[in-house]
């Protein structure tokens, strides 16, 4: 009994949340939806109207003898009304038919946008743990919910609740014991689906839209990473594995649909129950004389229009629940915390001379006991060219994201040309640190807009400039449509090499003070590796530049290299002179680098010699 009282208490919550959310936007729509409430209230009235005529009606044409004269023209007013009823009716709900598609576009549209601003902004830990194909599912799913919840609470809910308050009162007017029994049964009606639909078909549909999202990050994990599945030939187990994801998926969602089966059935035979108890009361008026065959037929066609409302209400309160359901993961989006906040007084940044300083700081990735750094200082002087090396997990790439600020240090300051980047604006500072990573990603756009992501707007000549600079212009002049050619997604259609100069073309382009290149040429051949250096050597001149170096022939020419080893740099200064210090971590792992490559060497060497004794 616990964990069911618990189950509902969590329904409950949910539903109270995705309903405060979807408020909280019809506010900024609050004329729009007075208009559609309005129009379906006038409608509703109408509709509710419409039985008191039609016993006038009935009655009319029921007459006989001397008064059959007037009654022809009460039964031509009873017409007249009912036919303006209608009219009233038809038009009042073209309107709010017309706000409602308003109202529902506009709202999927800020949804969609609010959502898609807080997952931009979510933290890299985040997005590490997410797949994209389950985000764009809960996004894609929860703003499609906005046009059923939009209609179930605007244009059915609401019609509903009004008939089921107006047509009792109507009928207590008259016989107060048939109001009763009438506004009693709608009242037991609607809570046995609110109790059927909470407790019993709420849960399932939690569980089968959790099953949903699993299905979209599995399909979207299998197609980003096709070529991995097709270099292995395993599409059949990828077929495989997706069959198992969509049994599950199956069998949740036809528990699902079962339940809601089962709810369906009990309702209708509360409304058989109901129905028979109001036919049976209306005949025994007529035949104890409290009623005439007009008001017969006034109880009948006042009830069959709240039969018909409570038959679809049913279905409705499904409908808000299988909406809440939906949206409840989107909504969730705006309870979890960004990864990194900009501050509310938080000002753009000023960059001129590129200073980069460290200032004690203490850091910790979040669900680590052990800090990275500790008490870290370290100063980079303006324009100063500095290589940062050591073995993985020594804190290189740590160093970049924090500087980036991808991560908040726990201790400590970072400041760039005397400013604290955590009191300045994110994307004015990453605007300020041009980034060439190891892997470049690209979008499935053209190379002119890849390369101007760096600065949008920039010119043809400005982008065309900027490949010359990272020797990309030969091989994009090369392409069937030059600079307007597709990429394909993440640049799939390049090779690794030109990829890595499109990366360099748009760091050209952004003309940062600070460049951060996480060392582009480690999985590279030898001509692309050339071409590269040769374009890198351009772009640190004159600026900032930190260098995380896997090669160390990367590192040779710069100012100062910066050797990590568990968060602490413990050594430092120039090549020539780091190579020459005995014992030192840089020599050992220059030593093994060049030994690496005399072997390598000798290998090539020696398959040109028998290729050529094989020839001759």
């Amino acid at each position: 009994m616990s964990g069911l009282a618990e189950r509902n208490s969590t329904n409950r919550n949910v539903v109270r949340d995705v309903l405060a959310f979807l408020m909280r936007h019809w506010r900024h729509e609050a004329w729009c939806v007075a208009g559609i409430a309005a129009a379906m209230t006038i409608a509703t009235g109408a509709d509710l109207l419409l039985p008191v005529y039609s016993g006038r009606l009935v009655d009319a044409v029921a007459a006989h003898g001397a008064v059959r004269a007037h009654a022809l023209h009460a039964a031509i007013d009873a017409i007249v009304a009912m036919a303006t009823l209608g009219t009233v009716l038809a038009l009042a709900r073209y309107l709010a038919f017309l706000g409602i598609v308003r109202l529902t576009v506009r709202l999927m549209r800020r949804m969609a946008s609010d959502a898609f601003w807080r997952v931009q902004r979510f933290s890299t830990d985040w997005h590490a743990n997410n797949f994209a194909g389950s985000i764009v599912r809960r996004i894609t799913r929860g703003i499609w919910a906005v046009d059923m919840m939009d209609d179930t609470l605007l244009l059915a809910l609401l019609p509903a609740l009004l008939v089921l308050a107006g047509c009792p009162l109507l009928l207590g007017w008259r016989w107060p014991a048939m109001g009763v029994l009438v506004g009693a049964g709608a009242l037991g009606y609607v809570a046995i689906s609110v109790a059927l639909s909470l407790g019993l078909i709420a849960p399932a549909a939690r569980l089968s839209n959790a099953q949903d999202t699993r299905m979209g990050g599995a399909l979207a994990d299998a197609i980003t990473c096709n070529t991995a599945v097709k270099s292995f030939g395993a599409e059949g187990r990828e077929d495989s594995r997706l069959r198992k994801v969509l049994e599950k998926w199956g069998l949740r969602t036809r528990r699902t649909w079962m339940l809601a089966s089962y709810s369906g059935g009990a309702q209708m035979m509360a409304l058989l129950a109901l129905r028979t108890l109001v036919v049976g009361s209306a005949v025994w008026l007529w035949w104890r004389g409290r009623a005439t065959a007009g008001d017969v037929t006034f109880v009948l066609t006042s009830y069959f229009i709240v039969h018909g409302y409570l038959r679809d209400t049913g279905q409705h309160i499904a409908n808000l629940q299988r909406g809440v359901n939906e949206m409840e993961d989107m909504v969730a989006f705006e309870s979890l915390p960004l990864g990194v906040a900009d501050r509310a007084d938080a000002r753009p940044i000023r960059v001129c001379a590129g200073e980069i300083v460290f200032e004690r700081v203490t850091f910790r990735y979040g669900m680590q006991t052990e800090h990275l750094f500790r008490g870290f200082s370290i100063r980079i002087e303006p324009g100063e060219r500095v290589g940062l090396v050591g073995h993985s997990g020594s804190g290189k790439t740590t160093f970049v994201k924090l500087l980036h600020r991808l991560y908040d240090v726990t201790g400590g300051r970072i400041l760039v040309d005397g400013q604290d980047i955590a009191h300045v604006t994110q994307d004015s500072l990453r605007a300020q640190l041009a980034l060439v990573p190891q892997e470049p990603i690209l979008f499935h756009r053209s190379l002119a807009e890849n390369i101007s992501y760096g600065r949008p707007g920039a010119k043809p000549w400005e982008i065309e400039e900027a490949a010359r600079l990272a020797n990309a212009h030969e091989f994009i002049e090369r392409q069937a449509k030059g600079y307007a050619t597709l990429v394909g997604e993440r640049g799939v259609k390049l090779s690794g090499g030109e990829r890595q100069r499109v990366a360099l073309a748009r760091a050209f382009l952004a003309n940062a003070p600070v460049l951060v290149l996480d060392e582009a040429t480690s999985s590279l051949d030898s001509e692309s590796e050339a071409l590269i250096q040769e374009a890198m050597q351009r772009l640190i001149a004159g600026r900032t530049a930190i260098v995380i170096a896997h090669r160390l022939a990367t590192v040779r020419m710069l100012d100062r290299i910066l050797v990590f080893e568990s968060g602490e740099v413990v050594e430092e200064g120039r090549h020539d002179d780091l190579v020459c210090k005995t014992g030192g971590i840089y020599r050992r792992l220059f030593e093994r680098q060049a030994l690496g490559l005399l072997s390598r060497e000798a290998d090539e060497l020696l398959d040109d010699v028998d290729d050529e004794v094989a020839a001759s």
